[in-house]
């Protein structure tokens, strides 16, 4: 069996979105609530590829706006296993922002969402073996 730091690096997740007008608040900036969607998604995938069991969240801590996503622009979701419990594992989502025509790349937004592994009858069991 692999190490948990092995684990950890072998289970970073990336997705890469585009940021269209239908996901947009009338800002013509990314909507709070869609960046919360991706971030639990890109969270959900990396924390089941580290423990490969079902996971449910079961909280999200400290989601920090640092700056605002415009329209017209790509994202990257980089989700990495920050702590691992017995039963639980927290993930780290950081949201890094794209000029789609230039290099420019900023750090926008991070969150830290904690899950935990379940059964069929959705009662905790270890997160790793």
């Amino acid at each position: 069996m692999k190490s948990t730091e092995e684990l950890i690096n072998a289970s970073e997740t990336r997705i890469f979105k585009a940021i269209f007008p239908n996901t947009t608040n009338h800002y013509n900036t990314l909507f709070g609530g869609t960046a919360l969607h991706m971030m639990d998604e890109a969270s959900f995938i990396c924390a089941t590829r580290f423990s490969r069991k079902k996971v449910v969240t079961i909280s999200t801590d400290k989601i920090d706006f640092e700056k605002p996503i415009p329209e017209g622009t790509i994202i990257e979701l980089v989700a990495r296993v920050f702590k691992v419990g017995n039963t639980s594992c927290t993930v780290k989502v950081d949201i890094f922002m794209e000029n789609m025509y230039n290099y420019e790349r900023a750090l926008t937004v991070t969150g830290f969402f904690k899950f935990v592994a379940v059964n069929a009858q959705m009662k905790p069991v270890a997160i790793l073996g």
